[in-house]
């Protein structure tokens, strides 16, 4: 009976440890074409960035978490990624594309701020975020050509978005929606045509009953030879007289 249950006991340990190496990673060189996607770019190692909300641990061959710096390569010798690991999460990194270039940088700023720059193959910056105690404070991501596309500010509680801003690739705006009062958390909006002239503007209230934003207000809407005809919205209800 003992000799049974010692030899149940092996077996479920030798299961435990075999399922354990089993998911560590064992290998550190990687395909090129596999891992960088052609938006997202190289995304493989966001999940062992707990700042930014990763959840997984890299340990190393002897299901160790991995301490220090460490070096992974593609499978012609390039180098992918250069990060510092400590019980296992990135504290700091970047990855390359195959062809030398930075793909993205991440870095600590300070005790509560930190910061994430991903770039085009050519060089050029493609998003720029930092983030406050985890959470995403300012964002920039850039085309191709170097025009802002997109442009996003919160408070550092996250209580409040402050501006939110849309351009088209020649640079032309495309929306703005921005805090025009804290207290009562009202927005102003504005959305333009290709032509860079205004369709419709008005107020945005936000609704944390809803979680969402609401016309509350006067809304103007353009037709396509600038004549205006005005709405009245409460609580995201137009109101007709």
């Amino acid at each position: 009976m003992k000799a049974t249950f010692l030899c149940i006991s092996f077996l479920i340990v030798k299961l435990t440890f075999a399922q354990l190496f089993k998911s560590l990673p064992q290998e550190t060189k990687y395909d090129a074409a596999k891992v960088i996607d052609a938006y997202y770019g190289i995304t493989m190692y966001e999940k062992l960035n707990f700042v930014i909300g990763g959840d997984s641990v890299r340990n190393n061959k002897k299901g160790y978490s991995c301490q220090g710096w460490l070096e992974d390569t593609y499978t012609s010798g390039a180098i992918i990624h250069k990060g510092y690991y400590q019980d296992g999460q990135l504290k700091a990194y970047k990855n390359f594309y195959e062809n030398g270039t930075v793909e993205r940088n991440f870095k600590i700023i300070d005790f509560k701020r930190c910061n994430m720059q991903s770039f085009y193959p050519d060089g050029k910056l493609k998003s720029d975020i930092t983030y406050y105690e985890g959470n995403p404070q300012l964002w920039i991501d850039y085309y191709a050509n170097g025009q802002i596309e997109y442009q996003e500010e919160n408070t550092k509680n996250m209580e409040n978005l402050i501006l939110r801003k849309s351009f088209s690739e020649d640079g032309k705006p495309q929306e703005v929606f921005e805090l025009i009062d804290r207290k009562k958390r009202i927005y102003y909006k504005k959305e333009y045509n290709e032509n860079s002239k205004i369709e419709v503007e008005g107020f945005m209230r936000y609704n944390s009953t809803m979680n969402d934003y609401q016309k509350n207000g006067e809304w103007k809407v353009y037709d396509e030879s600038g004549n205006v005809k005005k709405e009245n919205w409460v609580n995201g209800e137009i109101v007709t007289n």
